[in-house]
């Protein structure tokens, strides 16, 4: 959702040559975006596997918007879910460091409730930090810290509504031009069970999170449960990008990514190794050569102390020994930021997870009613609709 130069929206007709009643239509990188008439796209900002996002301004507000249509969401079962979750996250979070989902429209409906693409309306925010680091912009100090610390809120913020993010990485963190940062792609989310731990941490079972270069150690060990600590050791890797202008750990499989892990932060003692309970798991790790690590004031020597200082705490092998997000905020490489949130009750908690085996039309159902959820008034007409 950065608005990078991109294509100008342009007035196109509906591709079906039906007009849907109270919508319009534009043309951006050959897409057509069927919006709500108090839209009026601007040009395109982005566009990937999962659709493409335009910035827009609502005119009955005068607020400058994003748009991202999802195209044909019911095309891949697990895009689709990935969309409702997100959905549900953000109609319960309101944090000043965490995107808003400000509007999701609502699609024209077919008999059956049928609908094939999504539009979710988010705050415009100007670019990602992953364009910021690739840039040639200078950061400060500073720049790293006020970065750093908003990250750290924000996710403060999520951990105490029991939400892990479960895909922090730089292009996952919008920045605007007074450099605020808000986190955002939710579809990765989940939220920890009741269940505890031997270390005192929800329990989750393994499956694929997070973006090689920034997934935990205990991601890649395959174990049997995790937690809050592994969106920590992502905070570390990306606090790591922002200091040394790339990422850390470039792997190109899992077990480079291990092996550039031990290179950094030197093998690790047996009593470190304790949470490793796959067999095959452990002993790769113990049969990976010798390391003393490499000091990270080395490999960052324009950094500040305290700043390195704070890295090594969140960049810990073990996820029992990592630093909570609580504690960073209170290093002292931070003290000169005041966090507002350090006395406000802790956010709302709800369920977030969705019976992964459920089908096409439970999760049409479901996402209908999460869109709804922002059309109180249409929303009786649209239940007997689907119905």
């Amino acid at each position: 959702m950065g608005s990078n130069c991109g294509e100008t929206a342009t007035a196109a007709e509906p591709p079906n040559g039906v007009w849907a009643p109270g919508k319009h239509y534009y043309r951006i990188w050959q897409t057509v975006f069927e919006v709500d008439r108090k839209y009026i796209p601007i040009k395109g900002i982005g566009r990937g596997a999962y659709g493409v996002v335009c910035s827009s301004v609502n005119r009955e507000t005068g607020e400058r918007v994003a748009i991202k249509k999802i195209c044909d969401v019911f095309g891949n079962r697990v895009d689709a879910l990935r969309t409702l979750r997100e959905l549900r996250l953000l109609r319960h979070v309101r944090h000043e460091n965490v995107i808003g989902l400000k509007d999701v429209m609502i699609p024209p409906l077919q008999a059956g409730g049928f609908f094939k693409d999504v539009y979710l309306v988010y705050e415009l925010m100007d670019t990602d930090l992953h364009h910021i680091i690739k840039s040639s912009q200078s950061l400060s100090n500073d720049h790293s810290k006020y970065f750093l610390f908003q990250l750290l809120r924000g996710l403060k913020y999520l951990h105490s509504a029991n939400i892990l993010h479960r895909d922090l990485k730089p292009g996952n963190l919008l920045v605007n031009a007074n450099c605020d940062l808000k986190i955002c792609d939710f579809g990765l989310a989940r939220t920890t069970t009741t269940t505890r731990g031997g270390n005192n941490e929800p329990q989750f079972m393994t499956e694929y999170v997070v973006t090689r270069w920034y997934r935990a150690p205990e991601l890649l060990l395959s174990c049997d449960n995790y937690g809050t600590s592994i969106d920590v050791w992502s905070v570390g890797c990306i606090f790591a990008e922002i200091l040394g202008r790339k990422p850390l750990f470039q792997g190109s499989d899992c077990l480079s990514q291990l092996r550039l892990i031990i290179a950094v932060l030197g093998t690790q003692p047996e009593v470190d190794l304790q949470f490793i309970h796959n067999p095959k798991a452990k002993k790769f790790i113990r049969s990976l050569p010798f390391s003393r690590g490499i000091c990270f004031s080395s490999m960052f020597p324009d950094a500040d102390p305290l700043a390195l200082d704070l890295l090594r705490r969140m960049l810990v092998f073990d996820p029992s020994k990592r630093i909570t997000v609580s504690e960073a905020l209170q290093h002292p490489y931070l003290s000169g930021l005041i966090d507002p949130t350090s006395n406000v009750p802790p956010a709302h908690q709800f369920h977030l997870d969705i019976d992964e085996s459920i089908g096409e039309v439970v999760i049409r159902e479901l996402m209908l009613r999460e869109i709804l959820c922002y059309h109180r008034l249409e929303a009786p007409y649209c239940v007997n609709t689907f119905y």
